[in-house]
């Protein structure tokens, strides 16, 4: 007899459902998250279990992996693509773990990638030093609130970077308290800065920097930063069927429910991998900044508008471009983007990252 598992994963416990060919209940638990009480909970089915699926939360990489080791055919469950019938009256985790069961039965289960644990640890590396980045700026930005305040100047961001704490004084900082504030937030960026350098050093060496790689660098905006993020989060591009599929992960495809040609809402905007969004509205910027195609596009798009829609119909085309730049293994050609006054100048090689942290 064949048998179908699923597992509810919650933050400090899991549903398990072992459950058979017609979807009667085999094995009913409640238990810890504890690899070794889970792996003996399934032995007993060794022979008879077809596939275990996993509900893709945000803590699944130590359950997945655990079974994978253990020699058992995994399935990482799509949150959004397995959601029962909204009219149901009455759900809860068990009904949760034998849906998955019950798809995975029928072959209907939307599944997730799962990536490799060994380039995982790099891409969530990348992942840090982005949030470290963000807290940079933010501290730069509440720096020059701070001197704007006292002296009724605002410095730039460079110039907040330069500050030093021995020289506050002559900036108009001459509060003692107001000077303590400033050198703990300069003592903060230092280690910031040290701490992201670091991380990058170590992304460095651990990324493959191949063909595609090089490539990459190519499309305007992108650098070598938002190149290792856009081939790490990317993975194996043979999992999107077409450009359309990719432009939807990336966030770049307008969410949009219509009736009768009428608007009724929105679906599942925040759909998909938000690290591409970043790296493909920060590349629009940079391509925006450094050439004046892009930035005519951006002109035109946004005319009467805010320029952040501009900006995303921008990073929506390079998305599109970067798609075949990686499928079809040849460099970024301007001219299919905006046509033959395109040029690439020597600012196509911009490093992604400027804008936020000018240390890098």
């Amino acid at each position: 007899m064949r048998l179908y598992a699923a597992i509810d994963l919650h933050s400090n416990n899991n549903y398990l459902i072992v459950s058979d060919e017609q979807d009667q209940v085999v094995l009913k638990r409640k238990q810890a998250n504890v690899l070794s009480v889970v792996l003996p909970a399934l032995e007993p089915f060794r022979e008879q279990l077809v596939g275990i699926v996993v509900e893709s939360t945000y803590n699944w990489y130590w359950l997945v992996d655990g079974l994978m080791e253990a020699g058992w055919a995994v399935h990482l469950a799509h949150p959004a693509g397995n959601e029962q019938y909204r009219g149901i009256k009455y759900t809860n985790d068990w009904s949760d773990a034998q849906w998955l069961a019950h798809l995975l039965r029928l072959g209907l289960l939307k599944e997730g990638t799962i990536y490799p644990k060994a380039e995982r640890a790099v891409r969530d590396l990348l992942r840090e030093r982005g949030r470290l980045v963000q807290e940079h700026s933010a501290h730069v930005i509440s720096l020059e609130g701070l001197v704007s305040r006292v002296t009724g100047h605002k410095p730039s961001a460079d110039e907040v970077e330069h500050l030093e704490a021995a020289q506050l004084e002559k900036y108009g900082l001459r509060e003692p308290l107001v000077r303590e504030a400033v050198a703990a937030r300069l003592a903060v960026l230092e280690r910031l800065n040290e701490q992201i350098r670091r991380l990058e050093k170590q992304v460095h060496q651990q990324v493959n920097h191949n063909a595609t790689y090089e490539r990459l660098q190519t499309v305007w905006g992108v650098g070598k930063t938002l190149s290792r993020t856009i081939l790490l989060e990317t993975g194996p591009l043979s999992r999107f069927a077409e450009e359309g599929n990719y432009l939807s992960y990336c966030r770049m495809v307008e969410s949009q429910r219509l009736t009768n040609g009428k608007k009724k809402g929105q679906n599942n905007r925040k759909c998909g991998n938000r690290y591409l969004c970043w790296a493909f509205m920060e590349a629009a910027h940079f391509a925006a900044r450094y050439h004046p195609e892009a930035r005519a596009f951006v002109d035109r798009k946004s005319a009467g508008r805010r320029r952040v829609l501009g900006l995303k119909a921008l990073a929506s085309k390079l998305c599109r471009a970067t798609y075949f730049v990686m499928r079809e293994g040849v460099a970024f050609d301007p001219k299919r983007l905006f046509g033959s006054s395109a040029r690439s100048g020597s600012g196509s090689r911009v490093l992604g990252v400027g804008a936020v942290n000018p240390q890098v």
